[in-house]
Order: C-alpha cells, then sequence, then structure tokens
C-alpha cells in the first residue's frame, strides 16, 4: 500500500464512497486507454529492495525507525516488520547499460543503510526468509509503529474470524496457527518492475505467467523457517498462507488467496484485469479521496487513480498488473514479485536481466501464449520451482522438460535475444546471464543453505546452526560473489562473530514426552528403547507438569506389582526450569546448586527443550 493514511473501511456511507472512486478510477482508466494517453515508450524498468536488519547475534533487530530517519533518504520506506526496511530505485530507461547502472546506484544506497545500521550496532542481510527468524520475532510487538499496518492487521483478522492457519510440508513440516498477519513480515523481496506497451499488455502479462516456473527455479534461496526445511522458494507458500482472510470451513470453497498465481488466462483489457480482483477480493481499506478521476480528465489533468491503486496494493498477485504516473504521464507495468531477496547484489541483478531479457525475446511462436498452453500447466510449473527448485520438469510445448535443459537450450539463449533486441551493452548481457548460466551448472542459492545447513547440524543444535549459516551469509554477501561460487560450510565450520552461547544453542528439541495417566510399565520401555535418562511429563498444548529421571523408574524392574502404577503416581512436580535465552552458564550453575542433571527449557509453563548435564 503506497498511501500511508489508511483507515479500515467501515460503515455505509465510508463504504458508498469508496466503492464509487473505485468505479471512477476505471472508467477513467478505460478512457485514457481509448484515448491513447497511456505512455507507450520509452520503455523502462524498476525494482525495490527489502531486507532485513540484524543484530551483532544475527538475530533480527527491531530498529527500523532509528535506521530510516539516519539515513534520510527519500528512496527508502518501512515495512511490516520493524526489522526491515525497503529500498525503491529510480526507474531506469531499458537501454544501454541500464542493468549495472541500476547495480551501481542499487550498491549506492545499501551502502547508506548499513552505515546507519552500522551506527545503531546493526548489520544489513539481503535473504528471501532470515534463517534465525524465530516465532518469537513474529508477534504485534514486533509489528512497525505505523498505523497502517495495525488498520490492515485488524482488517484481516475481523475479514477472516479466526486466527490465520499454517502448514506447509517440505522435507520437514510447519503446522501453527497465528493471530495476526506478522508471518507475512518473514518474507523479503527483489520486486521487479517493467513498463509495458498498453496495446500489447495483455500478451505480454499472460507471457509473463508462463515464464514464472523457470524463473522462480533459478531463483530460489529461502528454503529454511525456524529451522525448518520447507520448500526451496518457502516465501510462496508462506505469504500465500499470511494474508489469507478466506475463513477455514468444510463447505467446498473456491474462492481465491488473496496472494495467487490466478486461474486462468487474462483478456481484454488491463482494466479487466482490475475489475477480476475488484470482483473477487473486497477492499480492507480506505483513504481520503479529493478530487473524481473522470472529472480530472475533463479538466486536463492526469489522476493517479488512487482508490483503484489501493484496492491493487491488498491483492498480492505473484505478476501484479500495476498503473502509475511518472513525469505526469501515465503508464502501465508489470510487477515481478516472487524472486526472493538476495543473496547477493549481483544475482539480484542478474534475476532483473534475465526477467526483462526473456520478456522482450517472446517468439513469434508464443504470441497469443493463451491459445498454445494450458493455464493449469503454467500454474503448475510454477509451484513445482517453488518446492523444489533446480530439480523441477516443467511442462512446455507439451513435453515434460528438465529445468536444466529447459534454462541452458531455450531460455537463457531467448533473453539473450531479447536484450540485444532492446539495445543493451553486449558487456552487461554476458556478465549477468553468465551469473544465471553459472547457477544452473553449479548450485542456486536455495542449495547451498540446505546443504550448508544440513552439515551445520552435523555437529550444532538448530539455533546455533542458523546463527552461523547466517553469519556466513553475511560474509559472502559483502564480497558480492554471486551465490554459484560460494562453498558449502563443512559441519565444524564457526563464526568470527562473538555469539554468545546460550541455552536456546544446546537443547533438545526434539523431545520424547508422556502424561500423567501413561503406566509406569510403558515410560520405563520408551526410556529404555529410547536411552533416555529425563522424561518431562505434560498435558494439553505442551504445558510441563512434571518430570521422571532413570533413577525414579528403574527400581520397579524388580517390583512387578508396583510397575502397574501411573507416571503422576512418581513424577516430580517441584521442578526447577530455564529459559532458552539464558547462558549456558546460567544451566551449569543451576543444575550444580540443585545437583541435577536436567533443566527443562520453559517458555511461559510451555516446555520448548531440554539441557542435560552432557548438553552442556
Amino acid at each position: 500500500m503506497g498511501t500511508l493514511n489508511v483507515t479500515k473501511l467501515a460503515g455505509k456511507t465510508q463504504k458508498a464512497n469508496y466503492f464509487h472512486h473505485l468505479i471512477r478510477d476505471l472508467e477513467a482508466l478505460d478512457w485514457m486507454l481509448a484515448e491513447g494517453m497511456i505512455e507507450k515508450g520509452p520503455i523502462r524498468i524498476g525494482a525495490e529492495q527489502e531486507f532485513c536488519i540484524v543484530k551483532e547475534d544475527f538475530f533480527p533487530n527491531n530498529n527500523s525507525l532509528e535506521i530510516l530517519n539516519l539515513i534520510n533518504d527519500r528512496h527508502f520506506t518501512t515495512e511490516i516488520g520493524n526489522f526491515n526496511l525497503e529500498v525503491n530505485l529510480d526507474p531506469k530507461v531499458l537501454q544501454g547499460n541500464c542493468f549495472s547502472n541500476l547495480h551501481e546506484d542499487l550498491k549506492n544506497l545499501m551502502e547508506k543503510a548499513k552505515e546507519a545500521a552500522s551506527e545503531n550496532n546493526s548489520k544489513i542481510i539481503i535473504t528471501g526468509i532470515l534463517p534465525t527468524l524465530t516465532p518469537d520475532h513474529i508477534t504485534l510487538e514486533n509489528m512497525t509503529p505505523i498505523k497502517r499496518y495495525f488498520v490492515l492487521n485488524e482488517a484481516a483478522k475481523e475479514s477472516r474470524g479466526q486466527d490465520f492457519s499454517f502448514h506447509i510440508k517440505g522435507v520437514d513440516e510447519l503446522n501453527l496457527l497465528h493471530d495476526s498477519v506478522m508471518l507475512e513480515s518473514c518474507n523479503t523481496s527483489w520486486q521487479m518492475h517493467l513498463q509495458i506497451d498498453p496495446d500489447e499488455f495483455i500478451d505480454m502479462f499472460n507471457w509473463a505467467q508462463v515464464i514464472s516456473g523457470p524463473v522462480l527455479a533459478v531463483c530460489c534461496n529461502s528454503p529454511l523457517l525456524f529451522g525448518k526445511e520447507l520448500w526451496n522458494e518457502t516465501r510462496i507458500a508462506l505469504f500465500t498462507q499470511s494474508v489469507d482472510v478466506r475463513t477455514n470451513s468444510f463447505l467446498l470453497n473456491d474462492s481465491q488467496s488473496r496472494v495467487s498465481f490466478e486461474d486462468h488466462w487474462q483478456t481484454g483489457s488491463i482494466t479487466d484485469i482490475f475489475k477480476d480482483n475488484i470482483s473477487r477480493f473486497r477492499s480492507l481499506v480506505t483513504a481520503e479521496f479529493e478530487k473524481d478521476s473522470v472529472e480530472m480528465l475533463k479538466m486536463g489533468e492526469i489522476p493517479k487513480l488512487k482508490a483503484m491503486c489501493l484496492h491493487n496494493g491488498t491483492v498480492y498477485r505473484w505478476n501484479r498488473a500495476c498503473y502509475g504516473v511518472g513525469d505526469g504521464k501515465p503508464h502501465l507495468r508489470i510487477e515481478n514479485r516472487y524472486i526472493p531477496s538476495g543473496p547477493t547484489l549481483i544475482d539480484q541483478v542478474s534475476n532483473m536481466a534475465f526477467w526483462v531479457g526473456l520478456m522482450k525475446g517472446r517468439r513469434e511462436e508464443h504470441l497469443n501464449i493463451h491459445e498454445k498452453f494450458d493455464f493449469k500447466d503454467i500454474k503448475a510449473n510454477f509451484y513445482r520451482a517453488a518446492r523444489y527448485g533446480m530439480a523441477s520438469q516443467f511442462t512446455w510445448n507439451n513435453k515434460m522438460v528438465p529445468s536444466r535443459e529447459l534454462i541452458l537450450e531455450e531460455l537463457i539463449p531467448m533473453a539473450r535475444i531479447g536484450l540485444q533486441r532492446v539495445g543493451i551493452d553486449q558487456e552487461d548481457i554476458d556478465l549477468y546471464l553468465s551469473v544465471i548460466r553459472n547457477r544452473v551448472v553449479s548450485r542456486i542459492g536455495s542449495q547451498w543453505m540446505i546443504d550448508s545447513y544440513r552439515n551445520l547440524l552435523k555437529s550444532k543444535k538448530r539455533n546455533e546452526a542458523n546463527q552461523v549459516l547466517t553469519a556466513n551469509l553475511y560474509l559472502n554477501q559483502e564480497k558480492d560473489i554471486p551465490v554459484s561460487e560460494w562453498e558449502v560450510l563443512p559441519s565444524n565450520a564457526k563464526t568470527t562473530f562473538n555469539i554468545e552461547k546460550r541455552v536456546m544453542h544446546i537443547m533438545n528439541t526434539s523431545i520424547i514426552s508422556v502424561e500423567k495417566n501413561d503406566p509406569v510399565e510403558l515410560v520405563i520401555h520408551i526410556m529404555k528403547w529410547k536411552n533416555i535418562h529425563h522424561m518431562p511429563v505434560v498435558k494439553g498444548d505442551k504445558e510441563l507438569i512434571g518430570l521422571l529421571t532413570w533413577s525414579d523408574v528403574e527400581g520397579f524392574f524388580d517390583q512387578p506389582k508396583e510397575i502397574c502404577l501411573c507416571v503422576k503416581d512418581i513424577m516430580k512436580v517441584d521442578l526447577i526450569t530455564i529459559s532458552q535465552d539464558r547462558k549456558v552458564d546460567d544451566a551449569k550453575e543451576l543444575m550444580a546448586k540443585h545437583q541435577i542433571n536436567c533443566l527443562p527449557v520453559t517458555k511461559g509453563n510451555k516446555l520448548i527443550g531440554i539441557v542435560t548435564s552432557n548438553d552442556i
């Protein structure tokens, strides 16, 4: 939502006013299209860079407003998470060395962010999902304290009427309920804009849908969320569910999520895309509208179509149609929203060159693509890419083609022709397309992260592995070396940064527990089978109510009459516990003081881990 001063849409009068302006905006757009008022050239490109702010220990830092004030540059703006910011690059005419110029602009702007972050004891990281994020970071307390985000959250919650439900299954599985839209803050993107001639907008929009799967496959870098290995580009599943205002129901419900790939080819004009969105998705917020767009056109003024753009800002298509006004001239764009931030600036600019090259390199055989490809194949390609990255196979020209073959043999040559066609310097073409090619033949960002993380888990617990992974991600990023050249981290990798050991780094989170009414005989055998010396007793949603140790139960092997007792009859209830943020030395002292070998780790009264003397 580009408009800052928004309020929740409520009341008959306010709704009537908003929808009146919305309909008048559509009429104005149709008028401008019919009269040839939309700019056709020169064609421009633009981009938005979202990034994360972290502390010295690489956990998120909630100081975005302080850093924003220190940067004091109009290119920068806030995001919903108080540990994220966004920088908007100035548009470039699509010609010559525009990509290397955009790369240089991006470097300079990010240097400003780094300098401001450094003065606030922070660092800047660009990545699709920050590996060190935990559920504690996505609470309302960490939402950027700006009204529009709270308005959006309240409107989405009211529309849904229940908590947001998340279920993502990959190698691991994430299953949780959350009470706000703050999971959206886990996602950071590299959003790319390409201006489109209004006469060919619909055909180009459909083509953008066709190439989405293969483009995403070679750009994936977000396989981890809360230490779980999920999709190659987990952002796709996460963002879809984070602002899903549809109510869970046993009824068959064919309505789309506000975040989607769509389910059909587009026809007609760009106005029909906006009409379809307005028909499917009710507005959540509104703002003040001073003038009627049609009346402005009659007066010779160019309207910004604020109501339409505000609604469009709350419908998150992976390829989004956009209207804008620059230097007093209206234009149309396609916004590519599915590419993650990072892992380096050169990787991102290469992603943009590849995508723009494909958009402009479309062959004659791909005209009227909606008559030649089945949309469900294109949508399936996109979700295969999100799940499996470069391991995907795509339906292309009615054949199944491995991603490597398709990208190397057809799409990179097509992108090269497209960039040459619009007059991009050969040096830029060779540099940025070579980055894409090297990723295909070596590894993409998600594969580096998966391989490195798996190695780290061989010698470290999850939280420490995430911090070491993020620290090395940062070091590689600072060199601006393409991810295809990064060395996979070995299991004994460390970091030169001072990361103080805390309980979270050494605790076990894969816990076998029992309930108070379980028979002692069962518990004894579980402890014996699994070589467990400490067994927590829980009830309900992991509420810790007791603890059994091996010394509590081993005597029952010789007392067959007593073995029929329940856990509640012998469990310890006066427990010494610790929180995950305490220092490891604190845990060691507690164990020594109370002469125990196990500390349950709790959050409130919930069991989240166990630390034993062996861990220390």
